[in-house]
């Protein structure tokens, strides 16, 4: 795989086929942070809003800072109703434009292996948080096979191709999630796998769906014709079909949360 830089600059496309994966691991993450109401957010690397949305829904915040550097994917999140509470701007999650000790509670949702620098990403949650809130994250296990897009990625690395991948993919393992927040001096941390499932139709649109995914797509395009039905061959061949045709798929996240000393 190429390490380069992946731009999710599509909101509609990437809602459907990562926001819905991302709600359903954030449903599980919520319940595992069981935060009271009222809290003071910021969601780093917010996208299309898909978390967001699940945290005004089900947490009554009394404020929700999104920050993306995507201005494309921003626009979508500010299409949602439900959102009315959240303020959406363009950022960096390596210097947030915010002072410290603003917010009650910091998350990525599966962001961390996008960012450059995690320590860093880390070191700016922490600096926007107060003493006792919370910092916390979850990231598909990109490197253990728990990444919805791994029955594409496995048969086309057997092809030898090489799509491009997030620059840090080892900051999806528990071991390293642990040192950073250990690292940035968080004290209570706390991990947890989450495990979620996905129903897809048939085939048919389990693939049309995944190639909305920038590197995949991307690298399908280029391929001729008799590649891409071998490559569909062998993804179908992966994939278990009920009597109807539908295809579930899992999806594994390490999840981590700590608190800035008081």
């Amino acid at each position: 795989m190429v390490e380069q830089t992946i731009r999710f600059d599509d909101g509609a496309a990437y809602e459907q086929m990562m926001g819905i994966w991302s709600r359903l691991a954030g449903e599980v993450f919520l319940d595992w942070l069981a935060p009271p109401s009222g809290l003071r957010w910021i969601d780093i690397g917010c996208g299309t809003g898909a978390f967001t949305e699940l945290l005004v829904g089900r947490c009554a915040p009394a404020e929700v800072q999104g920050i993306d550097p995507s201005e494309e994917q921003l626009a979508f999140a500010r299409t949602r109703p439900a959102l009315r509470v959240a303020e959406f701007r363009q950022g960096d999650a390596m210097a947030l434009p915010f002072p410290a000790d603003q917010f009650d509670a910091a998350v990525m949702a599966l962001v961390l292996v996008f960012v450059p620098e995690p320590a860093k990403g880390i070191q700016e949650m922490v600096r926007v948080v107060s003493p006792g809130g919370t910092v916390a994250t979850y990231m598909w296990d990109m490197l253990g096979g728990g990444f919805p897009l791994d029955p594409i990625l496995i048969e086309m690395h057997a092809m030898g191709l090489m799509p491009p991948r997030p620059p840090r993919m080892e900051a999806s393992q528990m071991e390293m999630l642990h040192d950073l927040w250990t690292g940035a001096g968080l004290e209570a941390v706390e991990t947890r796998e989450i495990t979620v499932r996905r129903t897809f139709a048939d085939f048919d649109n389990f693939w049309m769906t995944n190639l909305k995914s920038p590197s995949i797509g991307a690298t399908i395009a280029t391929m001729a014709s008799a590649d891409v039905e071998t490559l569909q061959s062998r993804v179908r061949a992966r994939l278990a079909a009920d009597a109807d045709g539908r295809i579930t798929c899992s999806a594994r996240a390490h999840a981590i949360r700590g608190h800035p000393p008081k």
